[in-house]
């Protein structure tokens, strides 16, 4: 019974130890982007690896390789590997992590997070990473302080169809905006006449106006498309 016990343990304990590889791998990966240093990925990269990035575009082992190259001149950093999982299938294992990159550009410090998931497939006892797919992790950008009357500019009832609408009203020097007869939640400003909603910094309300000056209506802008918004009143 004793041997039974110990036997079955020797499975997840070799997991763990795995998981503990993997993650140690990709941390080399990530260490070698900002010198440049190509020995890890080329030594850590299958020939047949994939991936997709947070453009959307599609790279092979060869492209990828090619494009480590040294920072620029003006610019350091740093990538830690954080909020690692990983499962693993035999001798396949997917992963999931957040990139945390820190650079410094020409003075001016930078904050980025990535979301990257792979896919490793264990070769004559060493894993190799096949493929990866990674998205950039929106933030709220920083929010400015507005005039009210530019703020009351914008209160009024906006229609982007028949059973769609928008409203937006100033209480105690903030907006606030309700989609049909939903609760109000607060929106805040990027720049005049360019407004978002704290914790969806995807979209972006953007202001239209007259000749005279008067707001007529905003786009709500997603991915670079917009829905149309009129001012009713």
């Amino acid at each position: 019974a004793i041997l039974l016990v110990s036997l079955a343990c020797l499975p997840a304990a070799a997991h763990a130890d795995d998981r503990d590889v993997l993650k140690a791998k990709m941390q080399a990966l990530m260490d070698a982007v900002a010198p440049g240093n190509k020995a890890p990925w080329t030594a850590t990269l299958d020939k047949r690896f994939t991936t997709t990035d947070e453009n959307g575009t599609v790279s092979n082992y060869d492209q990828i390789i090619a494009q480590v190259e040294p920072l620029p001149k003006g610019a350091s950093g740093t990538i830690t590997v954080t909020d690692w999982k990983a499962s693993i299938f035999g001798d396949v294992a997917v992963s999931t992590e957040l990139d945390d990159e820190h650079e410094d550009f020409h003075g001016q410090k930078l904050h980025a997070q990535y979301r990257q998931t792979a896919t490793w497939l264990r070769q004559n006892g060493d894993w190799k990473l096949v493929a990866t797919q990674t998205i950039a992790l929106q933030q709220d950008p920083p929010s400015v302080e507005l005039p009210g009357a530019l703020m009351d500019s914008y209160a009024g009832h906006y229609r982007a169809g028949p059973d769609y609408t928008y409203t937006i009203t100033v209480k105690d020097g903030r907006l606030y905006g309700a989609t049909n007869d939903n609760k109000p939640v607060e929106i805040k400003a990027e720049i005049a006449d360019v407004l978002f909603t704290p914790g969806a910094p995807r979209t972006r309300k953007i202001f239209q106006r007259n000749a005279k000056g008067e707001v007529t209506g905003f786009l709500s802008r997603r991915e670079g498309r917009d829905l149309v918004f009129t001012k009713e009143k």
